[in-house]
Order: C-alpha cells, then sequence, then structure tokens
C-alpha cells in the first residue's frame, strides 16, 4: 500500500467516489487530490486532497475530502492519505493547515487542535457556513502545523497490512429465488425422459 499524486486518468474514478461519499467536490481539481493505492493489485483504496485559498490576505490551505472505500477502511488508509497531504501543505510552505469537520476525534489522533471560528481567515469561515449548510452540519473548524503531525503506531501498522474487506460472498442464485418449485417445475428444452 503506497500513497500517489491523482493523476488526469484518476479524475472519473475520483468524480464517483466523492459525490457516491457525498463528499466536497466545489473547485475540484484532480491534480490537488492523493491517492492509496493497493500495489499487490492496483486497486485505488482512499483519497484526499488539500485545498488552497487564495484571498487578499494571503493563501490557506485546507484539508478536505477525504475518503476510504468501504472495504478499505480500519486499516490506516485514510490517516496516510492526511499523513501525505499534510507533508505536501508543508512542503509547500504553508504554516497552519485547516480543516473543516464533524470528525474532530480521528483527527485529534494525528494533533489536529479545534480552534474558534473567529480564528479562521475570512475565507474559511464562509467555507464552514457553505459545508455546514450542505454537507456537514456537525463541521467544526480544527488546526494543524505540518510539524505537529503525528502518526500513531497502530495506523501506521495497520496501513502495513491492509487488505481489502471483500465482506460476505453473496450465494448462487436458485430457483427458489425466482418463486419457481423446482420440483413443478417444466423448462423449455424439457423432452420428458
Amino acid at each position: 500500500m503506497y500513497v500517489r499524486d491523482a493523476r488526469n486518468r484518476d479524475e472519473a474514478w475520483l468524480l464517483e467516489h466523492i459525490e457516491g461519499m457525498g463528499l466536497d467536490e466545489s473547485a475540484f481539481r484532480s491534480r490537488d487530490y492523493v491517492i492509496a493505492i493497493d500495489e499487490a493489485d492496483n486497486d485505488r483504496a482512499g483519497f484526499g486532497r488539500v485545498r488552497i485559498h487564495k484571498t487578499d490576505d494571503g493563501e490557506f490551505c485546507e484539508l478536505t475530502s477525504i475518503g476510504v472505500l468501504e472495504n478499505w477502511r480500519g486499516q490506516g488508509v485514510g490517516a496516510h492519505v492526511i499523513e501525505r497531504l499534510i507533508q505536501t501543505a508543508g512542503d509547500e510552505g504553508f504554516d497552519v493547515v485547516y480543516a473543516l469537520t464533524g470528525e474532530t476525534d480521528y483527527l485529534a489522533q494525528f494533533g489536529f487542535e479545534p480552534i474558534e471560528v473567529a480564528q479562521l481567515p475570512e475565507r474559511l469561515r464562509e467555507r464552514l457556513e457553505e459545508k455546514q449548510a450542505n454537507l456537514e452540519p456537525d463541521a467544526v473548524p480544527m488546526q494543524i502545523t505540518p510539524v505537529d503531525f503525528s502518526m500513531p503506531r497502530r495506523l501506521r501498522q495497520a496501513f502495513k497490512r491492509a487488505e481489502p474487506d471483500e465482506g460476505e460472498t453473496e450465494p448462487e442464485e436458485g430457483p427458489e429465488d425466482f418463486g419457481i418449485d423446482p420440483e413443478e417445475a417444466t423448462y423449455k428444452y424439457d423432452t420428458g425422459r
């Protein structure tokens, strides 16, 4: 399992899963995303985005649209997507990364701290209002400095062993599933022999 930058050919896949998970797709650009990939079979497992807001007051970095496919959850995939995004933000010179989320406990384990709405740059206060009205009513602002990011050991270990959860396989369908009594039914090519 590894995390890489999204490519143009990932765009349709990203949009499908962003919409399917009800995540924020405003100002979508595939190049802003990273994708977690299972190196054994090249399956995509999760994704996330760093969105840069350019304003008259400067540039601000927001962590957004983090998603993990259901059969990959609970295996550190989201944690490693977040780690890669925070690293990217730090490499691009951002001292603070903001998140507007209802998943405060999840982000707190990495070092994110809640902040007052008044502490947000004006553009992110507007984003928070939009998000609360349209996507995530429980969203609150959080922040982290990239140097303070910390990956819990259990998530690092889980990511190393991550495999898709295939779930239960469905049983093969039989005539009874279609309301047919196999003892009484006759078949089109039944010769009676």
